[in-house]
């Protein structure tokens, strides 16, 4: 997968800083493109664990369509941003990830699934386990291996 250099290699981030970037912001926007051609973004929440990221979804709609017809995706997460008005600028850092984006169901897709939970509901395990238990079939789970990350910032 072609990656074109990062434009401004100065607010550039270091491989370890875009990885914890992906690692611990709050949603992600993921981008598609479907059969027609047309692109398709939308946020969501999700996981990054070991250049994979898992994410959540209903069983139908124009994301998955659009995975089904074309895999590859980029995933853009935004961290601490600030506007700058005086100075016509912004404080910001982002990550993008690029890959491939697939289903995944089994054990895989509930090991996805508590770590979703462990990411935003931390202090109501007990009681998400039991709702995870009577919605895990009416959900789908979209694993994304990553091939390349980027990231820039302006601090």
């Amino acid at each position: 997968m072609y990656q074109r250099p990062v434009r401004r290699s100065d607010r550039a981030l270091d491989a370890s800083d875009a990885v914890a970037l992906l690692s611990t912001a709050t949603y992600g926007i993921l981008s598609t493109v479907g059969g027609d051609g047309l692109p398709y973004a939308v946020p969501l929440s999700y996981i990054f664990h070991d250049r994979v990221i898992y994410l959540h979804c209903a069983t139908e709609g124009r994301k998955l369509d659009n995975i089904r017809s074309n895999p590859a995706v980029s995933f853009c997460v935004v961290g601490h941003t600030k506007t700058l008005p005086s100075k016509f600028a912004t404080e910001y850092e982002s990550a993008i990830a690029s890959g491939t984006a697939s289903l995944v169901s089994g054990e895989e897709k509930r090991t996805a699934l508590i770590g979703i939970l462990e990411k935003y509901s931390p202090d109501f395990m007990e009681s998400g386990l039991k709702y995870l238990a009577g919605k895990i079939d009416a959900v789908t789970v979209v694993r994304i291996d990553v091939e390349h990350i980027s990231g820039k910032a302006r601090r």
